[in-house]
């Protein structure tokens, strides 16, 4: 297994993997972020992909950002792992690791001295392949979000008002 930088001929098989990991985002945000990454290395900062170097598919990815702050972390910005898939039959072979290495290798080069990720809570095989390549939790948290209708008062002049504490 090689892992490298993606080039354009693996536009497909990135697409492929991405929608695996985030298959609630829109595809045309898919297409668009990986087109971008290939045509101008915008962002994501860094992406690496695993190669199986035969038949020309790819068999996992790891992009890579940088954060201005990531749990737990005492440096900024912050090398930050925002997307890492591995292929079902590929997985607990050395890929995913590999992929890591490399993301890690990047980050020490440009001088940085530590890497974040996350995933969800529940996501075990993330959890457990996290922690043996030496990641430790720095945090549990739950996000929440509230739709906000349309008509419900604004500010200034809503209707009703309270303290801010």
């Amino acid at each position: 297994m090689l892992i490298r930088a993606p080039v354009g001929t693996d536009r497909a098989e990135w697409l492929r993997m991405r929608r695996a990991l985030w298959p609630t985002s829109d595809d045309d945000e898919h297409t668009r972020e990986v087109s971008g990454f290939l045509e101008s290395a915008v962002a994501p900062v860094a992406v690496f992909v695993a190669d199986r170097e035969a038949g020309g598919s790819l068999g996992g990815f790891l992009e890579m950002g940088l954060r201005s702050y990531a749990e737990g972390c005492r440096s900024s910005p912050v090398p930050y792992i925002e997307g890492w898939y591995v292929d079902p039959d590929l997985r607990r072979r050395g890929v995913g690791e590999a992929l890591v290495e490399a993301a890690e290798a990047w980050a020490r080069e440009r001088g940085h001295t530590e890497i974040a990720s996350d995933t969800a809570p529940d996501n075990e095989v993330s959890l457990a392949a996290h922690e043996r390549l030496g990641f430790s939790v720095t945090d549990r948290m739950v996000c929440f979000r509230k739709e906000l209708g349309a008509g419900q008062g604004h500010y200034p002049g809503c209707a009703r008002r309270r303290p801010v504490p």
